[in-house]
C-alpha cells in the first residue's frame, strides 16, 4: 500500500523534527516485480523520505511465518544495488543476511550504508572494529572481559533505576560468542537473569567466571 505507506510518512515528519525513514522488503507476496519496488519508492520520496532501509528478500505473509520470512526467500542484493543507481539522490541502506564486516565493506561499494541485524544481537564482538574500519577511530583495544567489566557501573545504575536484569543482559548472551566459555556465559544469564532479585551480583560471579581465561581482543571475523 504505497500511498498509506506516504500518507504515514508525511504525517509522521510534521509531527517530529527528526528525520524519518522506511524500512521495507523488495517485494511483498505477489507484488515482487522491480517495477513495483520503484513505484513503493518513488512514492513515499515524494512526500520527502530521503533513506531507505531495504532488506534483499521478498516478504510472503499467505505463505511463511515470519521465522521463515527471516530465511527462506533468497536474499536479492543486486536488486538493492540496481535501486541506488536509479535513485542516486537517496539514502539506500542495505538489509538482509549481512554477517561479517567485510560484506559489510563489499556492499558499501554499491549502496550508501549497511544494517546488521541477528548478526550483531548473536554475536556482538562483530561490533568491536566498526569504528576503527568503517570510521577511522582508534582502536580500543578492549577484550571481551573489559567489555563486561565496563557495563558493571551501567548496569548497577539502571538496576537502581528498577529496571529488570534480563533487558540488559540478553543483548549481551553472545559476547562471549564461538569462545571458549561461552556457553557457560549464556547458560549462566539465560537461567539467572530472570529470577526475582536478580542482581548485579550475577555480572560479578560472570566476570570472574571468564576472566579465569587470558582473554585478549580479537578482531571480529
Amino acid at each position: 500500500h504505497p500511498d498509506l505507506v506516504a500518507e504515514c510518512v508525511a504525517a509522521m515528519q510534521q509531527a517530529v523534527k527528526i528525520p524519518v525513514t522506511v524500512k521495507h522488503r523488495i517485494g511483498i507476496d505477489d507484488l515482487c516485480s522491480y517495477d513495483h519496488l520503484t513505484q513503493f519508492v518513488s512514492k513515499v520520496r515524494s512526500v520527502g523520505c530521503r533513506t531507505f532501509i531495504v532488506h534483499a528478500r521478498i516478504a510472503l505473509l499467505q505463505a511463511l511465518s515470519p521465522k521463515q520470512n527471516r530465511e527462506v526467500p533468497p536474499l536479492q542484493y543486486p536488486l538493492v544495488y540496481q535501486l541506488k543507481q536509479d535513485f542516486p539522490d537517496l539514502e539506500i541502506i542495505i538489509n538482509g543476511g549481512i554477517s561479517s564486516l567485510d560484506e559489510a565493506q563489499e556492499h558499501l561499494q554499491n549502496v550508501d550504508g549497511v544494517m546488521v541485524g541477528r548478526e550483531a544481537y548473536h554475536n556482538p564482538w562483530l561490533l568491536r572494529d566498526v569504528d576503527s574500519r568503517f570510521y577511522d577511530k582508534p582502536d580500543s583495544g578492549l577484550s571481551r572481559c573489559q567489555v563486561l567489566e565496563a557495563m558493571i557501573p551501567y548496569i548497577e545504575c539502571e538496576l537502581a533505576k528498577g529496571t529488570y536484569l534480563g533487558h540488559i543482559t540478553r543483548h549481551m548472551l553472545g559476547l562471549f560468542h564461538g569462545q571458549p566459555g561461552g556457553r557457560k556465559f549464556r547458560r549462566l544469564f539465560s537461567e539467572k537473569a530472570h529470577r526475582p532479585g536478580a542482581g548485579i551480583e550475577l555480572l560479578h560471579e560472570a566476570f570472574t567466571m571468564m576472566s579465569a581465561h587470558d582473554w585478549q581482543a580479537q578482531p571480529a571475523d
